[in-house]
């Protein structure tokens, strides 16, 4: 990706730990880089295709002046936020937040803190087999519509399959969408079991009979393993049910461990 990049943007607001802060003021520096695609620009001449650092300037501004953070942590993830929502084009940032009057009571010539933010690419399964099973995606994808921290892309049509694993119970809708979203994998894992909680869901038997089942296949090309999850998801590649749907969305959507397309993993599982 390209940059464009802000540098040493002062603000004087009122930022702090101590009383005093928040009620005298200080300077801020502010320092970011803005990751966008600026090719059309550079071939047309044309602002519109590209993001008008003027602009973001005052955003920073207004955003740093209008709220009260005690902790510049707080500050830099509220501003790589804010702009990374607002900003059209912009698909990623750095943002440094430095403090050079720090109330440390020893020379320094700043204190700051940098971080990186972006929207990541997820591919989430859907499944349900009890009740109205099409309502209960629908509302689930809704949800995830509404969410200020995800932005659905496309969805696959629904299909019906029979049950895996445990075969006494009734057959599954299932399907798969694309999603955008600044949320980490963990992040994301907890706002998709708390949508599973609205929908009834309850976790007592693998494989058994629920209301909502939402999966996280993939996210971005990220290979994950810990105690609470596994991407791409381990069985992936044994799940038609699941294999259908995301080659509906995303037939050439490469897994980072096996080496293949998902087209390839579904010509591969069913000869």
């Amino acid at each position: 990706m390209d940059e464009i990049i802000i540098k040493n943007l002062e603000v004087f607001c009122n930022h702090g730990i101590y009383p005093e802060e928040n009620k005298l003021g200080q300077k801020f520096i502010i320092s970011v880089t803005l990751y966008t695609d600026t090719r059309e620009a550079g071939l047309t001449d044309n602002l519109e295709a590209s993001i008008h650092y003027g602009d973001v300037s005052h955003e920073i501004t207004t955003l740093l002046k209008q709220k009260t953070f005690k902790l510049i942590e707080c500050a830099a993830e509220e501003l790589a936020s804010h702009l990374l929502h607002s900003v059209k084009r912009l698909q990623k940032i750095a943002v440094e937040v430095k403090k050079p009057w720090a109330p440390i009571g020893l020379p320094i010539e700043y204190a700051s803190v940098k971080i990186t933010r972006q929207w990541h690419t997820a591919y989430i399964a859907l499944g349900s087999n009890m009740g109205d099973r099409e309502s209960y995606l629908a509302k689930a994808i809704e949800r995830l519509r509404e969410d200020k921290d995800c932005r659905v892309g496309c969805v696959s049509s629904f299909i019906a399959t029979p049950p895996y694993g445990v075969t006494d119970q009734e057959e599954f809708l299932n399907g798969c969408l694309k999603l955008y979203t600044l949320l980490s994998p963990l992040e994301l894992l907890d706002r998709l079991q708390a949508i599973e909680a609205l929908a009834g869901r309850k976790r007592i038997k693998r494989w058994g009979p629920r209301t909502l089942d939402l999966d996280i296949l993939f996210y971005d090309d990220d290979i994950i393993g810990n105690e609470r999850l596994f991407v791409p998801h381990i069985e992936l590649s044994l799940r038609d049910f699941v294999l259908k749907p995301l080659e509906e969305i995303a037939p050439n959507k490469y897994h980072p461990i096996l080496k293949k397309t998902v087209t390839q993993l579904r010509r591969e599982l069913n000869g």
